[in-house]
């Protein structure tokens, strides 16, 4: 047994005495720290002690419309379906790799007649005849992977199972975000519907009483023409606005994955933002690479690679292979099957890279370079996923203090509004001031329904940005080898 063994050992030493050079190649990215990157003062001075966003942050925004929208498109969107299947035939190709790392047994039959030589190794009778060739035999294999080149192939393959699990999740995130803010826009261009009619009609009343005063001979032709000539355009923005809802409407039936017909019985939205400043985790910016699936399926894109370069450096080394058969050949049917025709053998099958012309070398250094640029997509994943929160963040503080001055503006002009009407019963002025005041304050409102919907698609965005309360798993720190 002694000896055995040190044949055994001689015999793994010559194999890896006659394996390829690697080389020095060594990856030339180094993965970012998230912590390292400053947060900065907006970041800092939003950050509290609160949750991350729920899987449903959408229903924060109290619409159950809204809600049977993301439903309904999270159901039959066929962009999503499509990531989900990407991400099923990879878990399926994982299958295919695991498989390769277990022993594999097949059978074989074969029945052949033919005409066999008489001047080769068959004798008589059979030599310078036709006669039948019979073999039927189970085959064993099993690739030892001393090297793991196998168990390196496997771990990248689950690796990018877990990159297309991520971007299934960004899919799902994309599309509610989509949904949400064309939500959001239907209703901006409900509310802008209902002030335009009503600044159409205050301009033809205006008109109207500016025809009566022409009448009177109080006004000229040109004062009645040029209220006349803005009621066109004012009406067109009305057009415009029907044109902007019926749009929205087949764009939000689409991302359900319907058809236009479905838009049309979508009801005016009722959306309604919790007035309450943006608070975010105090675990920014390390745990946001963690909630974000684009991040996410970055950082396990790194990974696969890493395994990768394993996978490709074990390529240099000697494959062994263990094979076994057993079965039964003869020529002819006499005696087939029997004790007497059967075969069977064991045995190694070893295969050398000892001259391969740089290949294996040009495959190892192509990989690293793959590793590497996996990297750096993680690295700027990493940063335009911090600066996106930040830039949501500054988003949401100015609409918030521009609402603040709309709605000062808002009370100011409603305040002049009225005390025009005042004016105008007391008899102390006439109605063209009254139309002028309730212009002035249709105009405050447009602002401030404008300023809120920006509002709550900046809440959208926000939420986005911090991953849209995914659910994601990150590989471990780890460099390849």
């Amino acid at each position: 047994m002694q000896r055995l063994n040190s044949v055994v050992i001689a015999g793994l030493a010559l194999l890896a005495a006659a394996c390829a050079d690697p080389g020095a190649q060594r990856p030339q990215s180094r993965l970012l720290d998230p912590n390292s990157l400053d947060a900065g003062r907006l970041i800092q001075q939003a950050a509290a002690k609160a949750a991350w966003p729920q899987a449903d942050w959408w229903r924060g925004l109290h619409d159950e419309q809204l809600n049977r929208l993301i439903a309904a498109a999270l159901a039959d969107n066929p962009s999503l379906h499509a990531a989900e299947a990407r991400l099923r035939q990879a878990q399926a190709m994982s299958g295919v790799a695991e498989a390769a790392t277990r022993p594999q047994v097949g059978g074989e039959a074969s029945f052949t007649r033919q005409r066999y030589s008489e001047q080769d190794f068959i004798p008589p009778p059979e030599a310078g005849n036709y006669s039948w060739y019979n073999h039927a035999a189970l085959n064993a294999s099993y690739d030892l992977d001393l090297w793991g080149r196998q168990r390196a192939a496997l771990s990248a393959s689950l690796d990018e199972a877990q990159v297309l699990a991520a971007e299934a999740q960004l899919a799902r995130l994309n599309l509610t975000a989509a949904v949400v803010r064309s939500y959001v826009q239907l209703a901006l261009q409900y509310a802008e519907k209902d002030l335009l009619q009503d600044n159409l009609t205050q301009r033809e009343r205006s008109w109207q009483l500016a025809k009566k005063r022409k009448a009177a001979g109080l006004a000229t032709e040109a004062e009645v023409l040029l209220l006349e000539a803005r009621l066109p355009a004012a009406r067109n923005q009305i057009e415009q606005v029907d044109e902007a809802i019926t749009l929205l409407r087949n764009q939000l039936a689409a991302l359900c994955g319907q058809g236009p017909a479905a838009g049309e019985g979508l009801l005016r939205p009722t959306l309604r933002l919790d007035e309450a400043a943006p608070r975010l985790p105090s675990a920014l910016p390390a745990e946001l690479v963690g909630r974000r699936p684009d991040v996410s399926a970055q950082r396990w894109k790194v990974e696969a690679e890493a395994r990768k370069i394993d996978a490709a450096k074990a390529a240099f080394y000697p494959n062994i292979n263990l094979l076994a058969f057993a079965g039964f050949q003869s020529i002819g049917f006499d005696n087939f099957p029997s004790a007497a025709t059967a075969v069977r053998g064991i045995g190694p099958a070893v295969s050398l890279p000892i001259f391969e012309g740089g290949r294996l070398r040009s495959a190892l250094s192509a990989q690293t370079a793959a590793y590497d640029a996996a990297v750096d997509s993680y690295n700027a994943s990493v940063v335009r996923a911090l600066n996106e929160v930040a830039g949501a963040i500054a988003k949401v503080e100015s609409q918030a203090g521009q609402q603040k001055q709309t709605e000062q503006a808002l009370a100011s002009a409603q305040k002049a509004f009225k005390l025009a009407l005042q004016g105008y019963r007391a008899g102390l002025s006439d109605q063209d001031n009254v139309i002028a005041a309730r212009l002035a304050w249709l105009a405050a409102q447009q602002q401030l329904v404008r300023i809120r919907s920006e509002r709550l698609d900046s809440f959208a965005a926000l939420m986005s940005a911090l991953g849209g309360g995914a659910a994601v798993h990150q590989p471990a720190e780890e460099q390849p080898q």
